[in-house]
């Protein structure tokens, strides 16, 4: 019976003092590496690609969205342009689909 009592009469473990003060510390790192690793390349690779699609100007070598379809810009208008793609074959896309074509593929 002494020993039911002496087991009740025990106290709790008591959390270590600043557990949670590194928990944050931890959590802040994290955020800051996330930062400098996938948000910051991200957002510099998005600015340039703004820059280039403002920039655009007839006889640029251009890239159609994902499609991988390749042409030349034959005329530049605030929102759109118009891509020779083969020949006497044109499209009129969006700007904001349109990347560099750094290849060296000749047409």
């Amino acid at each position: 019976m002494k020993t039911l009592f002496l087991l009740l009469e025990t106290p709790a473990p008591q959390a270590q003092p600043g557990g949670g003060a590194s928990m944050w510390i931890l959590l802040l790192l994290m955020f800051v590496v996330m930062y400098f690793f996938m948000i910051r390349p991200q957002r510099k690779q998005q600015k340039e690609l703004e820059a280039f699609q403002n920039a655009l100007k007839k006889g640029d070598k251009v890239i159609i969205g994902n499609s991988g379809i390749f042409g030349e810009i034959v005329e530049v208008n605030d929102r759109t342009a118009l891509v020779r793609v083969d020949g006497d074959t044109k499209l009129r896309v969006a700007k904001q689909v349109l990347t560099k074509d750094t290849t060296d593929i000749q047409q």
